[in-house]
């Protein structure tokens, strides 16, 4: 195989092909970061790449395979790296000009990780500003260009720069973070797989925090066998991380292929299957086929959970954001992106009481939610209620950026308040090629079901 085919391989078959001798991952490395370079000026994913540090790495993976001290499946297979994780000796911009000088000290607990697994980490993906929203603009250091149509249409976000690089070759694999739907948004935007854990799952040290209630870690790539070989890698308890503490790891990879029948599969009759676009609801419909063929059981199940959730997820994000940037709100917020400082400058309006009983509130709706899907496995719906639309649409002014804010983060939102993992899939395209997603919703801890289920779906279209 030659170089310039090898961006197009999945991290799974790279993993086979370097089994085998086929190509090494000094042959890998290159072949991405000579993509990098073609594209990355169209395509802005990466705000900073590091090819000599990352063709370091390659070597030194190399000469650990060569002698045979190369055991995980990851070992010399490059990655991104969204702008909030930290790299040691690397800038940890968060996508704003204000943190240009922060050079991370040491690792994300996952960087880390991953590193110890022998992945090669090539450079720093786009966030929106702080990670504060879902549409994937950032007006500070430029909006990443999904890769499925010439004209800008919005990548999603905050994973933006991740789930573009991704999505066009630039890395099999990107990390990112999921406060609001920033893995799953993105991912269902730009046709590739995006996992959202379950809180404590994967620790959030050296992560730039959002809200310590919602914010997840996971993996955005080109396949479900890809993502749960990245989320095998980064489980674990770590201390810095108190949510991880005596949460149990478990194999994900024992049952990823075991298929979906007799699954029972909820449909939900409220809320998230509203106001859908036309072609988002013919390929959910679809796709509602495909996992009846697989012997899945289709049931309508009512989640009244959905609309108070939907409310409360933006009091939690916003009150906590507005600790975690209390010094910056008060010097810096001119020097914000403004569709974020105004945003987080509203969000100091919201009171203590208001908070707290967001809180409480979130706490009975999980309790509720075990309930209600009692006999339900996995929820099926759409990852956004529409495809990806152009950004001088989307951005036009405040208000639209607000309103479309909303509608692409109505799906996923709520699973972060009600501590529910899932997985977005391809779930087929439009008539002008662009991608529409697929989100497999489990409960909470349920990351070896929805990405079987994922697993199940996927193989069985076409696409993929």
């Amino acid at each position: 195989m030659s170089q310039n085919e090898l961006y197009s391989l999945t991290l799974t078959e790279l993993a086979a092909g370097l089994q085998r001798r086929a190509f090494s991952p000094t042959e890998i490395t290159s072949a991405f970061l000579e993509r990098i370079d073609s594209h990355n000026d169209a395509l802005n994913a990466f705000n900073l790449v590091m090819p000599e540090r990352a063709m370091a790495e390659a070597k030194a993976a190399e000469a650990l395979l060569l002698v045979g001290r190369a055991t995980n499946p990851l070992h010399g297979i490059p990655y991104a790296i969204k702008d909030l994780f930290d790299v040691s000796g690397v800038v940890t911009t968060a996508g704003s000009k204000i943190l240009k000088d922060n050079i991370a000290q040491e690792d994300a607990f996952v960087t880390r990780r991953l590193a110890d697994a022998g992945m090669i980490a090539l450079g720093k993906t786009v966030t929106v500003e702080f990670a504060r929203g879902i549409i994937g603009v950032n007006h500070i250091q430029g909006t990443p260009h999904n890769p499925w149509h010439r004209t800008p249409h919005i990548p999603g976000g905050s994973s933006c720069g991740s789930a573009v690089a991704t999505a066009a070759g630039l890395a099999p694999m990107a990390l990112g973070s999921d406060t609001g739907g920033s893995v799953r948004a993105p991912a269902g935007l730009c046709g590739v797989v995006g996992l959202k854990t379950t809180v404590g799952r994967i620790s959030r040290s050296g992560v730039f925090p959002i809200s310590e209630t919602l914010d997840t870690v996971g993996p955005l790539a080109r396949s479900v066998e890809d993502c749960a070989l990245v989320y095998q890698a980064m489980t674990g308890e770590d201390p810095r991380d108190v949510s991880t503490l005596g949460v149990p790891t478990d194999n994900v990879m024992h049952t990823l292929k075991n298929g979906v029948s007799g699954l029972r599969v909820g449909i939900p009759t409220n809320v998230f299957l509203d106001a859908l676009d036309s072609e988002v609801e013919l390929a959910f419909d679809e796709s509602i086929r495909v996992f009846e063929s697989l012997g899945a059981i289709i049931t309508r199940v009512a989640v009244p959970e959905a609309v108070p959730a939907q409310r409360i997820g933006a009091f939690l994000s916003g009150a906590e954001a507005c600790v975690v940037h209390e010094r910056r709100l008060e010097e810096r917020a001119g020097d914000m992106d403004h569709v974020v400082g105004p945003r987080m400058l509203k969000d100091k309006e919201i009171t203590a009481v208001q908070y707290i009983k967001a809180l409480r509130e979130a706490k009975a709706l999980r309790r509720s939610l075990a309930d209600t899907l009692r006999d339900v496995d996995v929820l099926l719906m759409p990852t956004t209620a529409r495809p990806a639309l152009p950004v001088d649409v989307v951005d036009a002014d405040a208000d639209t950026y607000i309103a479309y804010s909303a509608e692409y983060a109505r799906n996923t939102r709520i699973g972060n308040v009600l501590d529910m993992c899932g997985v977005s899939v391809p779930g087929g395209f439009t008539q002008h090629g662009l991608p529409i997603g697929l989100l497999v919703c489990g409960k909470a801890f349920d990351e070896a079901l929805v990405l079987r289920a994922g697993f199940a779906y996927e193989q069985a279209c076409e696409w993929r």
